[in-house]
């Protein structure tokens, strides 16, 4: 069993920066965000592969604006996040799996463990 903790949420004006931190109590092979509105499906930001590499994928909607990265030493995943925009404020949910393999890192049923979520505004 692993635990996810997130930090780093807040509000933000549009085109301001956030820095968002994940810290998993154990080892993980794979670790993700995901963001989430009311109403809303949970969708997909980035996810990254914590081996050799490592192997990063990004949402079309954050590619460019949007960075994973991760630290084996500490377990833990950040998401800088650049150019925000109104359309990123969500809940910001961490997710983390523990088996190499078959991966497919966008998709949320791949990821066994999450965190509670930080809310991140961004205002116009």
């Amino acid at each position: 069993q692993v635990q996810l903790v997130e930090s780093g949420g807040g509000s933000v004006q549009a085109g301001g920066s956030l820095r968002l931190a994940c810290v998993a109590s154990g080892s993980t092979s794979h670790m993700a965000w995901f963001r989430q509105t009311p109403g809303k499906e949970r969708e997909a930001v980035a996810a990254v592969s914590t081996g050799v590499g490592p192997n990063t994928y990004y949402d079309a909607s954050v590619e460019g604006r949007f960075t994973i990265s991760q630290d084996n030493a500490k377990n833990t995943a950040y998401l800088q996040m650049n150019s925000l925009k109104p359309e990123d404020t969500a809940t910001y949910y961490c997710a983390a799996r523990q088996r190499y393999g078959s991966w497919m890192p966008l998709v949320a049923l791949n990821y066994p463990y999450w965190g509670q979520g930080t809310q991140v505004t961004v205002s116009s």
